[in-house]
């Protein structure tokens, strides 16, 4: 059975890392090979693809930070869970975070993401 917390807290490790290397081999090692990633502003599959938005993301929102928001809830082979990012050191401060999002995950059998849908409910214009 999939630990869905570990799973969540390695995702938002990802958006963390910015050595890209090191970034490279968390995607690989959290997604399948085929792995896809949709949100409103992407549509990507594969590591390169998914590695490639995430460095993307981090160079358009850079010293942002990100981490969970509340518990994960999950049944089967999915979970949902939100999480928010902002300057780095002001999350959690009771100041609210410029990006807020909600994302489901679903894995394989492993526990690796085979996909994940992102939505955000807050994002600067």
């Amino acid at each position: 059975m999939t630990d869905f917390d570990d799973v969540a807290r390695r995702y938002i490790d990802v958006w963390n890392e910015t050595d890209p290397a090191a970034r490279k081999e968390k995607v690989a090692a959290l997604w399948t090979t085929g792995g896809t990633y949709t949100d409103p502003l992407a549509d990507v599959a594969g590591h390169d693809g998914i590695d490639g938005f995430v460095a993307a993301a981090q160079s358009q929102l850079a010293g942002f930070e990100f981490r969970l928001l509340g518990p994960v809830d999950a049944h089967h082979d999915q979970a949902r869970f939100r999480w928010e990012a902002g300057p780095a050191g002001t999350l959690g401060n009771g100041s609210e975070a410029p990006v807020v999002g909600f994302d489901v995950v679903v894995t394989d059998a492993d526990g690796r993401l085979t996909q994940v849908h992102g939505f955000l409910d807050r994002s600067p214009a």
